[in-house]
């Protein structure tokens, strides 16, 4: 078991979604107000759904949390869903099935077809309000604890839009510092760090909603700030890299992650691979270059973390002749469910992004310094930070 873990409950059109977080120190400062801002920047992005009109997240702290500072106990989080009235029957809890919105035409590309089959469904909307999307909304919560807990020892993240579509600024970012991707990202309405350019992106994500098509695209998330040696070598599955990436690939719809350059490392030599080491007095070690994305040999090595997650189009298209199905009970050709979606939700997905890379991070600190009294573990992350610089 580690340090920190959590589990999240809760169906899409559900009465609410929660969470519960075991392993959070005592005397960490959170609020709701604070949670509810990560949780309005989930729900933001050019090309969402209408759902997004609908649902203001809103999260209640039910357990864990005294006077605004947490226990040390389990804390439990709670985001009610606002659609819940409109779906009282069809999702009941008790008494008889309805074939009200029943749904026996899988979408290529999405769970139902596998996940009917595995739990011997035969209505896929079983299948599908678990493996909803609307599921990453308890993450972006217990994110948002985690993150509070990182930027009180000067651990910051970000994310921002690299590419929708056939659309990408990566060429045009590269000498824009991380953090003022992120500032300039957060002025965006699809999160893009060249604000300018949004008009461009907005007319590609109008003319795929034109075509009742959806799209996808690629975001990078980051950290800096980020202590030398959380992580290790040791075992395989306390690599820290494997861990993050993991956490990326059970995102909804995620499909690559990359670290750094990524497989841009494999097509160069050796010498134009790896980041060179350089000691002063003031900064200790360090690497003029961060091709390795603050990861190396499962270990974080003081640059920032930098982590790349390609996200594929949304398996929902609203066309009127969509993707080829078959249904599950007459097992005659037709075209596939549809369900109200987005167009796009790659800006959404990297505040998600945000989030796990948050948890991550937080379990990996609190491995490594304790996890009783945050003010404790805060004197001791400061002392190793003064031990790193004199090694």
């Amino acid at each position: 078991m580690g340090v920190l873990r959590f589990l999240n409950a809760g169906e899409s059109h559900g009465p609410a979604l929660t969470a519960i977080i075991e392993g959070i120190p005592s005397n960490l400062e959170i609020s709701s107000d604070y949670i509810n801002r990560e949780l309005a920047r989930r729900q933001q992005g050019y090309g969402r759904g209408g759902r997004m009109k609908i649902e203001k997240d809103r999260v209640e702290i039910l357990s864990g949390v005294r006077f605004g500072k947490t226990l040390g106990s389990p804390i439990t989080l709670m985001v009610r869903n606002r659609d819940w009235e409109n779906w009282t029957d069809i999702m009941a809890v008790e008494g008889q099935p309805t074939d009200k919105r029943e749904i026996t035409n899988p979408r290529p590309g999405h769970a139902d077809l596998p996940g009917g089959i595995k739990y011997g469904f035969s209505d896929l909307r079983n299948v599908l309000e678990r493996a909803s999307a609307r599921e990453t909304t308890t993450r972006v919560a217990v994110g948002a604890v985690c993150k509070k807990l990182l930027e009180d020892i000067g651990i910051k993240i970000g994310s921002y839009v690299v590419s929708i579509g056939e659309l990408s600024v990566r060429e045009l970012i590269q000498d824009i510092p991380l953090e003022e991707r992120f500032k300039r990202a957060e002025e965006s309405e699809v999160r893009i760090p060249v604000p300018e350019e949004d008009e461009k992106f907005k007319k590609l994500i109008d003319l795929a909603k034109e075509e009742g098509e959806s799209l996808g695209g690629v975001f990078e998330v980051f950290a800096t700030g980020v202590p030398v040696g959380l992580g290790s070598y040791v075992q395989w599955d306390r690599r820290l890299d494997g861990r993050i990436a993991q956490a990326f690939m059970s995102i909804q719809a995620i499909k690559g992650v990359e670290i750094g350059d990524g497989f841009e490392l494999s097509r160069r030599f050796g010498s134009q691979a790896h980041d060179e080491i350089f000691w002063d007095r003031e900064r200790g070690f360090y690497h003029r270059t961060n091709r390795a994305g603050g990861l190396e040999g499962g270990m974080t090595n003081g640059e920032p973390v930098i982590v790349r997650a390609g996200m594929k189009p949304i398996p929902t298209l609203m066309r009127k002749k969509s993707l080829h199905s078959v249904n599950i009970k007459t097992k005659e050709p037709f075209d596939a469910a549809k369900e109200r979606s987005d167009v796009t939700a790659v800006p959404a997905a990297a505040v998600v992004g945000e989030a796990m890379l948050a948890i991550i991070l937080a379990e990996a600190v609190l491995e490594k310094f304790g996890n009783d009294n945050w003010e404790d573990i805060k004197k001791r992350v400061e002392e190793y930070r003064q031990y790193t610089l004199r090694y």
